[in-house]
């Protein structure tokens, strides 16, 4: 059974930066494809960055691109998100999701508003809040 556990959320200010952690139990990331999603209140839960099974293939949301930067150390079977400049408009519950069969952009984009239907295994999720 595959696990996920996400954590780093906080309060930050506009500007700073916090990074996320998402731990995967169960099996090896070199087997699937891994995502990092957000979900605001009142809105569809969409995809941010995500990474293929051999870590070199990456697909970013354009909300993502040039701020923030996905990686994973195998070792400890974690996937990272770390973000910077973050905005208000970041603020949102963070989950991880990964899917053995779609690609970074699939994952992270092709499913759009299905993504919760289509993704099969997710984080409990953590929390961004971005304010002054």
């Amino acid at each position: 059974q595959l696990q996920l556990e996400e954590s780093g959320g906080g309060l930050v200010q506009p500007g700073e930066s916090l990074t996320l952690s998402c731990t995967v139990s169960g099996a090896s990331l070199d087997h699937y494809t891994i995502g990092w999603f957000r979900q605001a209140p009142g809105k569809e839960r969409e995809g941010v960055s995500c990474l293929s099974n051999d870590g070199n293939n990456v697909y970013d949301s354009e909300s993502a691109k040039g701020r923030f930067t996905i990686s994973r150390n195998k070792a400890k079977n974690t996937v990272y998100l770390q973000m910077e400049s973050l905005k208000d408009e970041d603020t949102a519950v963070y989950y991880c999701g990964v899917d053995f069969l779609l690609s970074t952009e699939q994952l992270c984009h092709g499913v759009g508003s299905r993504v919760t239907e289509l993704v099969p295994y997710w984080g409990q999720g953590t929390q961004v809040t971005v304010s002054p």
